[in-house]
């Protein structure tokens, strides 16, 4: 899992036949960081895109005008996908075609075939053209497994599964992180700083965060703890007016908007800002980013909208009970590290996957077996077989990440399709795609290796007959568990242990006859959105909307 200093600058290549020279001239103030390739024709590209690979390097991004005397733009991108799969692209036309070709070449955007359609920059700072870019170079980087930027270095000699999560926790947070051997020069000035362990401490992982002293965590929250806080400072001698229990996108919005308000406002967060969503490589279909966003960087751009209002974060830390007022008193919140007393409380705090439950393939867990999206074990499946198992659009996004990766990405799923579960966009990319499979009415019912992942048993549910085929990695997405053992008896739940809101509310629990509001509970004063709650959506846009819609709720129950 170690890796070394980054090699050759990486690449842009810049395609275009009769505005090659405007387009060089764009993109001159690249030059510094990116090593810029210019070729006339898709086959010219192609064959400068295998001279870096060749090289040691890769391909950033492919940029291209939108005609090539040799092929259809959208052919190219093709073929040059196969040569550096995690490379973005992107379409800059001349003005003269902008308009006649936008058309054709725009739904083939909906379908993954390409990442932007831009018009070539007209003059000297475009500064709308070179954001798009920038953004793309974002996006890629942010998979790149040596980032040039790193806020958070890892000492390990051995591929322990504690690595790989923190290094999810790190991903997610939006904070570029490195491995290191012990014996890099790097590993051995971490050795130094943080000297012999302790009875009883680990020798690895060693992590140095934002050039803090090096520590040697037991877990994921001792390193969260490390960053932001021990959960011992969550305790406040005040009362707040609203505690947020959840950093998802339905937590996030409302941290945003109470305290916007002018509600002292704390949000509490068990694993990494973002929830379910902060895992997902890219979301096309939330409004106002047309070229898409990836799950941790909403995320974090929601996060940093929250504390510019006043949200106190408190990340790592879990509530354990939820005590609840009485007669007009605080809410009483018990959290792993102290107490919290708020005035309002709001429950977003989501739901977990579901367990395979295929026992050998519960001891795998960290070791090729993964629960969620798992951005950060994707870098580690180059070249492998990978499956997906569920059909709901995180498990369609894990599997187009998956496929800038993996040698192939098999989706396994119970129904006869993925029409009734996932977005229409989603299955276009997917069917485009040529390194990824469907295979319906299927589950996997067995699997094992020795120190890793090695093989799975697939069971097709017409007919009863096992394949057993090889595996690399295996990502679970089975849909949704909430979180709900820290609530009390008193707050209604329906069967499936979701949170029931507003009308939903059994009629006996309402009071003088009238229901709770439309995102309230039995508890007054407690409300809940976001996926924890029953009925909701299970969209990214609907939770943030619930959590915006719920605190004018709030006021009115504080006045």
């Amino acid at each position: 899992m170690a890796t070394t200093l980054p090699g050759p600058a990486p690449s842009i290549v810049l395609c275009a036949q009769e505005h090659l020279d405007t387009l060089r001239d764009s993109f001159a103030r690249y030059e510094r960081e990116y090593d810029l390739r210019t070729a006339r024709t898709a086959s010219e590209a192609e064959q400068v895109a295998r001279e870096v690979v060749r090289d040691g390097g890769t391909v950033a991004l492919f940029v291209s005008d939108s005609r090539l005397p040799d092929s259809h733009v959208l052919a190219a991108f093709h073929r040059w996908r196969q040569v550096v799969p995690t490379a973005r692209r992107l379409i800059a036309s001349h003005w003269e075609y902008f308009l006649p070709d936008a058309a054709d070449l725009r739904a083939g955007m909906a379908k993954g075939k390409y990442d932007g359609y831009l018009l070539m920059p007209r003059g000297v700072r475009d500064e709308e053209f070179h954001h798009a870019v920038s953004e793309l170079l974002s996006d890629w980087s942010s998979t790149s497994a040596n980032p040039e930027v790193v806020s958070v270095k890892i000492v390990s000699d051995d591929a322990h599964g504690l690595v790989l999560e923190i290094r999810d926790f790190l991903d997610r947070m939006g904070m570029p992180n490195r491995v290191y051997h012990p014996d890099s020069d790097v590993g051995r000035a971490l050795h130094e700083q943080a000297g012999p362990p302790a009875e009883g401490e680990p020798g690895y992982p060693l992590v140095m965060a934002l050039n803090r002293l090096p520590v040697r965590p037991r877990s994921v929250r001792e390193v969260a703890a490390g960053i932001y806080g021990a959960p011992s400072e969550v305790t406040l001698e005040r009362t707040v007016d609203l505690c947020v229990v959840g950093g998802g996108p339905a937590g996030l919005a409302a941290s945003v908007y109470g305290a916007s308000e002018g509600l002292s406002t704390v949000l509490v967060e068990a694993e990494a800002i973002g929830g379910q969503a902060g895992t997902s490589s890219m979301i096309r279909n939330y409004l106002g980013f047309p070229r898409g966003i990836s799950g941790m960087r909403l995320a974090q751009r929601a996060r940093n909208q929250a504390l510019r209002f006043g949200t106190e974060f408190f990340t790592g830390c879990q509530v354990e009970r939820l005590e609840p007022g009485v007669g007009g008193a605080p809410h009483r919140l018990h959290t792993s590290g102290g107490e919290l007393a708020a005035r309002a409380v709001v429950i977003a705090s989501g739901v977990a996957y579901r367990k395979l439950r295929v026992e050998p393939l519960e001891h795998l867990v960290g070791r090729g077996v993964f629960y969620g999206a798992a951005m950060t074990a994707a870098r580690e499946m180059e070249g492998q077989d990978v499956f997906v198992v569920g059909g709901g659009n995180s498990a369609g996004q894990a599997a187009v990440h998956l496929a800038r990766f993996a040698r192939s990405v098999t989706i396994v799923v119970r129904r006869r399709g993925l029409e009734e579960t996932m977005s229409s966009y989603l299955i276009g990319e997917i069917a485009y795609n040529p390194r990824i499979t469907v295979r319906p009415c299927t589950e996997v019912t067995d699997g094992g290796g020795a120190a890793h992942l090695e093989w799975l048993a697939l069971t097709d549910s017409r007919d009863g007959s096992v394949e057993q085929v090889p595996a690399y990695g295996l990502f679970l997405l089975l849909g949704a568990a909430p979180h709900c053992d820290w609530l009390p008896e008193s707050l209604a739940r329906d069967p499936g242990g979701f949170v029931l809101t507003g009308r939903d509310v059994p009629q006996q629990c309402w009071l003088d006859g009238l229901p709770p509001a439309n995102l309230a509970t039995t508890v007054p004063g407690v409300f809940a959105v976001g996926d924890i709650r029953a009925g909701s959506m299970k969209r990214v846009a609907a939770a943030a909307g619930e959590g915006a819609s719920v605190v004018p709720l709030v006021h009115s129950y504080l006045t």
